[in-house]
This record gives C-alpha cells, sequence and structure tokens, in this order.
C-alpha cells in the first residue's frame, strides 16, 4: 500500500533552533552513547553526531516546508485516493493536513538524514528526551553503514516492503534504546520479557495524544507498527543471529509486513507470492498508483470492517497482493480499483471472498448485489460497479468500472 505519508516520518527537522541550556549536560553524553550502542550493534562509529533543540511550532513549520519540498502533489493526491478508494479512509479525510498534525503531536526526536544532526524537541519532559536521544543516535549510527534515507526508498513509495524498512529502522532504534536503559540497569532485554512485551503492545491513545486517537485505524496501525512490530522483529533477529543481525537486517531486509510479524519466515527466507491483477478496463483510464498489499493491510481491512478475531486468524494465510487504482483520463474524478490477494490454501481464500462481501458493504453507502455465486460477488453500489472472484488460492476484485462477465 501507499507509503508516501509514512516516509516523512523519517525527514528529521533541521531548522530554526531554540537554545536551552538544560540540553547542553543532555547532549554532553552524546559521544558515550554512540560508544555504548556500538559496542551492542558491532557498527563502528565513523563520526560525531552534532545535537540540538527546536520547538513543536517550528517543527510543524518544518515539516510543512519539507512536504513541499520532497512528495510532490500528485503524490500525495494519489496516495490519498488509493487509500479512499480502499476504504481506510473516509470520503473528506485531509491526508496531507492529518499527516503533519500526527507528526507533530508525537514528535520527541528527529535525526536529520540529510544534515546528520540530531534534533530533541523543546516541549518533551526529560526522561522523554533521554529516551529519545539515545533512539536517535542508533538511527544515527546506522545511517553510517546504510544511509538510511536511500534504504527507505529502496522498499519503493508504494510498497508493502518499504513498510517492512521502516520497521527495520524503527524497531531496531526502539530495540536498542530499551536494550541501553536495561544493560545500564544491570540487565538485558533477554532477561525482562515484560519489558518487550510492553514495547511490542504499545498504544498512544488516550488525552495525551488526541490527533492520534482520532485518526483513522489505518493511520494509527500503520505509524506505530514500525515501532512495535520492529522491535518484536529485532528482537527475534537478535536472538537467533546475534550482533551480526544488526547488519543483516539492512542488508538484507524483509520483503514484506508478514516477514517482520512472523520473523521465522524472514529467517527462513520465504518470499510472497506475485498473483496477476485482473486486466486493465480500456484506454479510458490512466494509472494513479500500484503496488503490493500485505498481511498488515489485510488484517487492518478485516479488522476494520469485519472483527478483531476474523483479521487475527485470517490475515496470517495470507501469501501475497497487488494492486492498481486507475483514475478516469476524462478528468470526472471517477477511479477503479483492480486488486488481488493470493492465500494458503484455497479454503482460507473462499473465507476472504465471503468476508469481502462485508468490507465492500462496510466502506459503500449503498451496494446492490446482481450476480452472487459461490466463486462471484458481483453488482454496483455508491463507490461504482464491482466484480469480486474467488479462484483456488486467489480473490481477484474490479471495482469502480463495468466488467464482461
Amino acid at each position: 500500500m501507499p507509503v508516501c505519508y509514512r516516509r516523512l516520518s523519517t525527514f528529521a527537522a533541521a531548522a530554526l533552533l531554540v537554545p536551552v541550556a538544560a540540553a547542553n549536560e543532555r547532549f554532553a553524553a552524546v559521544d558515550t552513547i554512540l560508544a555504548d550502542l556500538s559496542k551492542i550493534t558491532g557498527l563502528a562509529v565513523k563520526r560525531k553526531v552534532p545535537a540540538d533543540m527546536m520547538t513543536r511550532d517550528r517543527l510543524k513549520l518544518y515539516l510543512e516546508d519539507r512536504i513541499r519540498e520532497s512528495v510532490k502533489p500528485e503524490e500525495i493526491r494519489a496516495e490519498e485516493l488509493t487509500l479512499k478508494r480502499f476504504g481506510f479512509l473516509p470520503p473528506e479525510f485531509d491526508l496531507k493536513s492529518a499527516t503533519v498534525e500526527l507528526l507533530t503531536e508525537q514528535a520527541a526526536a528527529f535525526y536529520d538524514f540529510r544534515k546528520r544532526r540530531l534534533f530533541l524537541l523543546e516541549h518533551t519532559s526529560g526522561w522523554m528526551q533521554d529516551s529519545a536521544l539515545i533512539h536517535e543516535l542508533a538511527h544515527a549510527l546506522a545511517d553510517q553503514h546504510f544511509r538510511l534515507e536511500k534504504f527507505i526508498e529502496a522498499g519503493g513509495k508504494s510498497d508493502d516492503g518499504a513498510t517492512a524498512r521502516m520497521a527495520v529502522m524503527e524497531g531496531q532504534a526502539s530495540w536498542l534504546m530499551a536494550e541501553y536503559t536495561a544493560r545500564k540497569a544491570g540487565g538485558s532485554l533477554q532477561d525482562s520479557p515484560a519489558v518487550l512485551e510492553a514495547l511490542t503492545n504499545a498504544n498512544l491513545s488516550g488525552s495525551e495524544f488526541p490527533v492520534f486517537s482520532k485518526a483513522p485505524l489505518y493511520l494509527r496501525e500503520t505509524l506505530l507498527f514500525p515501532y512495535t512490530r520492529g522491535t518484536a522483529f529485532q528482537h527475534a533477529v537478535f536472538l537467533k543471529l546475534g550482533q551480526p543481525g544488526f547488519a543483516e537486517v539492512f542488508r538484507r531486509p524483509p520483503a514484506t509486513t508478514q516477514q517482520v510479524l512472523h520473523p521465522e519466515l524472514y529467517l527462513e527466507r520465504r518470499e510472497p507470492s506475485n498473483p496477476e491483477l485482473p486486466p486493465a478496463p480500456g484506454d479510458g483510464w490512466r494509472e494513479l498508483s500500484a503496488g503490493t498489499v500485505g498481511e498488515l493491510d489485510h488484517a487492518i481491512l478485516l479488522k476494520q470492517y469485519v472483527g478483531d478475531a476474523e483479521a487475527a486468524r485470517l490475515a496470517p494465510l495470507w501469501r501475497g497482493g497487488r494492486y492498481r487504482v486507475l483514475e478516469d483520463k476524462s478528468g470526472n474524478g471517477a477511479t477503479a480499483l483492480l486488486y488481488v490477494s493470493a492465500w494458503d490454501t484455497a479454503a482460507a481464500a473462499g473465507e476472504y471472498f465471503a468476508l469481502y462481501r462485508r468490507v465492500l458493504a462496510g466502506k459503500w453507502k449503498t451496494l446492490t448485489a446482481e450476480e452472487t455465486t459461490s466463486g462471484v460477488f458481483a453488482g454496483h453500489g455508491s463507490g461504482g460497479d464491482f466484480r469480486v472472484e474467488w479462484n483456488g488460492t486467489q480473490v481477484k476484485a474490479v471495482e469502480g468500472v463495468k466488467t464482461i462477465k
């Protein structure tokens, strides 16, 4: 699925700094922390990391400027329309504004990949700044070896693999933050399963994060995923590979969010399938976006429109998925979705086919079925004409255009 808005969270703040006297003592520990992180990971410190402070107001201005500089308006528009076509966002939702508000609310620190400088946010508390400093220095150390900005970009702008790479980057930094703290107390995460469990199941809901709490489920889940599930992924790789695992996840990143959710599949090098999409509807359309739909996307879709239990049971049986979103060339604003998902067994695909009817009914205001058989569900609704087919281990859907029966 599109990851443009999640890429924004990798951008670091770098302008209009505010001096804070208390920061001097905190930043004095940068070299020591880097050295300790180097001992844990085996990654050598190649250069010093300068650090500064900035305010939340300046951060918001910075994010808006960085979006204008780094993300084309048509990219944001395409992502927003794609998420709406899948049903992840409500029709009137403004993705750009929501992204800025979410990142401004959550940010405690940034590491600027371009300037190679670290920034702490002035509004965060002392203990949070200490934790954020360790987290961002872990990014800085990884960046010295693997160029994090290019690492994320290599996953593709609209691909499940890019989300998996985000989980590598944020998961490793979160794991190192917790491991560093545990070692200072004379322990480790291996000896603290409760700490690891808390990190893996962390949530930002509540009065402290009102913007996040009100955000659509898809944004909440995909913003947390790299930190929570990424931490569990890094821990599993460390237990299996030891210190070399810190470099291995960057040199051979997980191909899918499924490999992050199930690290044993990553370690077994189990790759996803690449099912064939339904054919394009004709010459009157242009491609708006295209990419892969992973286990994480399917889990959120089922959770949103069907239920938590069904999502937890069925999503792990995902084996591959792709999509294309098309836009009518005439400029009438019409969009169409071509989508295919592959499953572990025909029975799993059949169950998803049945549940996908509820997804369609949930994301559209009206839905009228005109053909209903054991392998076909077709008709029309507020989202246009649709045709969903189940064949073997695959489920294919065409939404928004008339299809040939």
